[in-house]
């Protein structure tokens, strides 16, 4: 079975996600809702995006539009038909049988639904027509969330179950998980289940928000927006019909109707128009104090709000030994939460799957959680959580590890697909080695490093790393959601309080130092980068000899938004690839110009197809729309090049002053339209001063070193001044820039 055609019938948030993302994979989509003039709007919607949606905008006209009524034809013609309409069973029933009478034998046909069960969904259909019928329940936003739940019924043709996964997983580059027709499927079912008893223990142990965030969060490896930050992203009105669906369909004797009781606070909040975000606030809410915007958090047993506090825990590494073991209340907390989460995944096995492990996966793929449940329980220790846990009578999964007390009970990762991914072949490398900043994975014939410090940030220790895996072919490759956010700033910071500029000098020279052994080793060196690659993260991807990208990058060097230049190579780098054109072979100022308006901007793609025309990416660069893919294709890039030869150093002719009468036009006119201020005049000249090549001429030929070192002497001169270290100082308080 191929899918070379398909239909999205509903133009809502999902049924567009959903048109997108098959744009994104070149298949021809047809979105269809009620009137032509609604799927016109929400294919307007997908090209206006942020983040954006598609990958390549330019095929925004590859998504045509039409209305149930007179484009239904177009049904005859797909081989896979997705219902995404408003959740309400009588509609859906109506628009299934219309698929049905127009669709051609064999094709696919499914529902995007979250909550209603496929028995529910298929009651009317035939025996023959729920052989081709299943649930896709695709995850919000649909280009960046990895899971696809694909649930099946007791009459599916299992192959073609099979290959419309396999399609998911490779054309669509999703985690396609097959599931049993349960409440809640896998995702929701433990991940809203894990919201409710963080939020109920955080009541009854009397917590503020800002604590229970705290620790239901980054110290766990959940995403920062914790418990009450997530409710108010959702909306509270939306979670509380969630908790209504799952008690509905549960049975009385599901420990989920536990949390799942209605919390008067919460009513209150939604009868009042707190429902989040989308409202006037929601747990938090952003309150005016004259001109000052505050964030203001609520108190649980009052009712009333108050200046949200920053709650340190001392802690931003995830250990979850050290968390559940602190003996204070956040580490009671943490140990309530997150044995209740276990015991009740583990008593989900095997009703919702039967691989315990594809429940982790589904948290990892559909809440950004690090590790699933069952990771945690093999990170917390066999013993030391039965040491701890009581009351899990008649839970077989746990009561048989109680019996076995096997530590390695975990086995193989992600065992739902047949990818070698990296979370397969972790525990296979022959030895590990490395520090705290990063893991080194070494095979017989080639090595891994991955980064795991917070967003992946460069150190001293990752550096030394990337080193001492050059002895072998190297893949520079993630699991978490960044490849690296850049060098370290806060490290940079502590030594810039206290004066000691000498010891930043030496870093950034030692970053340097490392960038140029990665380039030059004797043998190749891959990044595979997804997510977050900017700054150093950049200057490391750019510096490896191949790349095999991930689509859901976002890549760029943005060092002049904290007052700051490239010092790594990127200036480098970046003036090697425009000096490489045919505009630049004629006009010598033609690359300096155009590297300049792309640095001095700070400017980011947000995929491959963006990152190309900016040079930050090669044609020659793998594009990969399945995350999990990035190992096999690395490992395939290093087959295809045994005979690798590391490549000749740079060689660079540059105009100088020639071409610093044009960028200071340009920063003229930039600061007298008040575009940028006195500052950023100061950072574009250091940055137009090391594009220039300094006090070079065209007649004379720069080396790799050389630029290096004016890359170093701009960005030392900059960090040395308070205006530097005001916009950085104040980046990493808020995380936005400051404009000085």
């Amino acid at each position: 079975m191929q899918i070379k055609k398909v239909v999205v019938i509903g133009s809502g948030t999902m049924g567009s996600g959903i048109a997108a993302h098959l744009c994104n994979a070149n298949v021809p989509v047809t979105l269809l809702d009620l009137k032509t003039e609604i799927s016109e709007m929400a294919r307007e919607r997908i090209h206006k995006s942020r983040p954006p949606l598609l990958i390549d905008k330019s095929k925004i006209n590859n998504i045509k539009v039409g209305n149930i009524t007179d484009n239904f034809d177009v049904v005859k013609d797909a081989d896979w038909v997705v219902e995404a309409v408003v959740e309400r069973i009588d509609i859906k029933h109506q628009i299934y049988e219309k698929i049905f009478k127009s669709r051609k034998d064999g094709a696919i046909v499914s529902s995007n639904t979250s909550s209603i069960p496929i028995k529910v969904l298929s009651e009317h259909l035939t025996d023959i027509e729920k052989k081709d019928f299943c649930i896709t329940h695709f995850f919000n936003p649909v280009r960046y969330m990895g899971l696809l739940e694909i649930v099946k019924n007791e009459n599916n043709d299992l192959n073609k179950i099979n290959q419309l996964k396999e399609f998911c997983e490779i054309e669509l580059g999703k985690g396609a998980i097959i599931c049993n027709d349960t409440p809640g499927f896998l995702g929701n079912r433990v991940g809203v289940y894990a919201m409710q008893i963080a939020m109920t223990e955080a009541f009854k142990m009397k917590l503020s928000i800002e604590e229970a965030d705290a620790i239901f969060g980054r110290p766990m490896g959940i995403p920062k927006t914790g418990v009450f930050g997530l409710y108010d992203l959702i909306g509270i009105d939306l979670m509380a019909d969630v908790l209504k669906s799952f008690i509905k369909e549960l049975p009385k004797s599901d420990e989920f109707h536990e949390v799942a009781k209605e919390i008067p606070l919460v009513k209150q909040l939604v009868e009042t128009g707190y429902t989040g975000r989308k409202g006037k606030g929601g747990f938090y809410r952003m309150n005016k104090n004259g001109a000052t915007k505050v964030m203001e958090a609520i108190n649980l047993e009052t009712g009333n709000y108050s200046k949200s506090k920053k709650i340190d825990i001392k802690s931003d590494k995830v250990d979850l030994k050290r968390l559940i073991n602190r003996g204070d209340k956040y580490g009671d907390y943490a140990w309530s939460v997150l044995s209740k989460i276990i015991k009740y995944a583990s008593s989900l096995v095997p009703g919702i799957t039967k691989e315990f492990n594809d429940i982790d996966e589904a948290m990892r793929l559909g809440f950004n959680w690090s590790k699933g449940p069952f990771e945690m329980l093999e990170e917390i220790g066999v013993k030391n959580f039965f040491d701890k846990v009581d009351n899990f009578k008649g839970n077989n999964f746990l009561e048989n590890l109680l019996k076995t007390k096997n530590e390695d009970f975990y086995g193989e990762r992600q065992k739902y697909t047949n990818i070698e991914t990296l979370g397969k072949v972790k525990k296979k490398a022959s030895s590990l080695d490395g520090n705290e900043s990063a893991k080194i994975y070494r095979f017989s014939d080639y090595n891994i490093v991955e980064f795991t410090t917070k967003a992946n940030a460069l150190n001293y220790d990752s550096m030394d790393a990337l080193k001492k895996a050059t002895d072998k072919p190297l893949i520079i490759i993630n699991e978490s959601m960044q490849f690296s956010a850049g060098v370290n700033l806060t490290y940079t910071m502590q030594f810039a309080d206290k004066n000691d500029f000498k010891s930043i000098e030496k870093f950034i020279k030692y970053f340097q130092e490392t960038c140029k052994h990665l380039k030059y080793s004797k043998h190749p060196v891959i990044s595979a980068p997804s997510g977050l690659t900017l700054g150093g993260g950049f200057e490391v991807m750019v510096q490896s000899n191949f790349v095999a990208s991930h689509t859901n990058i976002v890549v760029g060097l943005v060092e002049t938004i904290v007052g700051l230049i490239p010092a790594g190579g990127g200036c480098k780098e970046m003036l090697a690839r425009w000096l490489d054109t045919d505009e630049a072979k004629k006009d010598p100022n033609y690359a300096p110009l155009k590297v300049f308006d792309i640095i001095g901007y700070g400017k980011t793609a947000t995929s491959p197809v963006e990152a190309e025309p900016m040079k930050y990416l090669k044609p020659e660069d793998k594009k990969i729309m399945n995350r999990n893919s990035l190992l096999e294709v690395s490992k395939k890039i290093l087959t295809e090049n045994k005979n690798f030869k590391a490549p000749k150093e740079l060689r660079f002719k540059l105009p100088g002053k020639a071409v610093i009468g044009e960028m200071d036009k340009i920063l003229k006119k930039l600061y007298n339209d008040k575009v940028i201020l006195d500052h950023g005049v100061e950072v574009a000249k250091e940055l137009a001063h090391v594009l220039s090549g300094g006090d070079t001429t065209i007649d004379k030929t720069l080396s790799e070193d050389d630029i290096f070192k004016l890359e170093l002497d701009a960005f030392m001169r900059l960090i040395e001044t308070q205006k530097t270290q005001d916009r950085i100082k104040h980046t990493l308080a808020t995380g936005k820039p400051l404009i000085n």
